[in-house]
């Protein structure tokens, strides 16, 4: 019998801007203005390996904040919001139709939500807590901290 890791538990609760993650105002996605502001609190940062977060991202994982107790508030462009729900599954991608960004999803009829850690414009203040569906990674996806590191797009 295999147990599972219990889920971390991470808070962040210092309010240093109306833009650092944690605080009482997360805002993200400007087409102009201000559309989206999420507020409350991050409950944790986790990095999934598995193939839909791959697929869903192009990427290594995805990187995902969660919160059970924060809120959003669109102040414009919910109307450009997409959904896509893989049948049978929780697993949800929201994204704006507009520009691409990604954007949080509300989960479990609204109890909670998770939002790409990339999309939030502002510095995070926070390490991710896990890895997880870590043996579903890519097979390139090994020893990646020894590639060689640019600041530059090597043309």
């Amino acid at each position: 019998m295999t147990t599972r890791p219990a889920k971390p538990t991470v808070r962040y609760s210092a309010i240093k801007s109306a833009r650092t993650v944690g605080s009482a105002n997360v805002e993200l996605h400007h087409h102009g203005g201000r559309d989206l502001q999420i507020s409350g609190e991050f409950e944790s940062f986790l990095l999934c390996h598995c193939k839909r977060c791959r697929k869903d991202t192009g990427s290594a994982h995805a990187a995902n904040l969660f919160s059970s107790t924060a809120k959003l508030t669109w102040f414009s462009g919910h109307e450009s919001v997409q959904t896509y729900q893989v049948p049978g599954t929780r697993h949800k991608k929201s994204f704006c139709s507009k520009c691409g960004s990604a954007l949080p999803v509300v989960q479990s009829d609204g109890d909670s939500i998770v939002v790409p850690a990339g999309s939030i414009d502002s510095a995070i203040d926070i390490r991710p807590g896990q890895h997880i569906c870590f043996e579903s990674r890519a097979d390139w996806d090994m020893r990646l901290e020894d590639v060689p590191k640019i600041d530059d797009i090597p043309i």
